[in-house]
C-alpha cells in the first residue's frame, strides 16, 4: 500500500501542467560577470633595512570585472607582517589596496614573506611578497 502511495504521489508530480518552476528546479548560474582583482605589482622589494625597523608598502589593485569586489581576508606567512585592506565593496573599475607593515625586529639576514588575498573575484586567491635584507644592528 505504501509503495503505491508513494507512485501515485510521485506520478502526480511528474505529471503536474503547472507551467510555474518548481520549488526544486535548479537554475543556471549567473553568467553577467564577476569582478576581477588586478595588481600593478605582486611583489615590494624593501632593499636594505636595519634590525628593529618598520617598513611599509602599499600593494595597489582594480576591480576590473564587472561587480563588486569584496577582499574577504589577508592573511601572512609571519607574525612580522601585518596587511590591512579596503573593506568597503570595490566598485568595477575601482581602485583599492593592501598596506603592509613589515617589522625587523630580531630578523637578521635575507627575509621573504608573503600574505595571502583572497576575494570574491573569479580567482580569489592572489599571493603578495615582500623581501628584505636586514642588516645586523652593532
Amino acid at each position: 500500500m505504501r509503495v503505491l502511495f508513494i507512485t501515485v504521489l510521485l506520478a502526480t508530480g511528474l505529471c503536474s501542467c503547472n507551467s510555474e518552476p518548481s520549488v526544486l528546479e535548479i537554475k543556471g548560474s549567473d553568467d553577467s560577470g564577476s569582478p576581477e582583482i588586478k595588481f600593478t605589482q605582486l611583489v615590494h622589494d624593501f632593499g636594505k633595512i636595519e634590525e628593529g625597523e618598520k617598513v611599509a608598502c602599499v600593494f595597489i589593485f582594480k576591480n576590473s570585472g564587472n561587480k563588486d569586489l569584496l577582499i574577504s581576508s589577508a592573511t601572512t606567512s609571519c607574525g612580522c607582517t601585518v596587511p590591512e585592506f579596503d573593506d568597503k565593496p570595490i566598485p568595477p573599475g575601482g581602485d583599492g589596496k593592501v598596506e603592509v607593515v613589515f617589522d625587523s625586529v630580531y630578523r637578521h639576514g635575507a627575509q621573504n614573506k608573503t600574505i595571502t588575498i583572497m576575494s570574491n573575484a573569479s580567482k580569489p586567491m592572489v599571493i603578495l611578497r615582500i623581501k628584505a635584507e636586514v642588516i645586523t644592528k652593532n
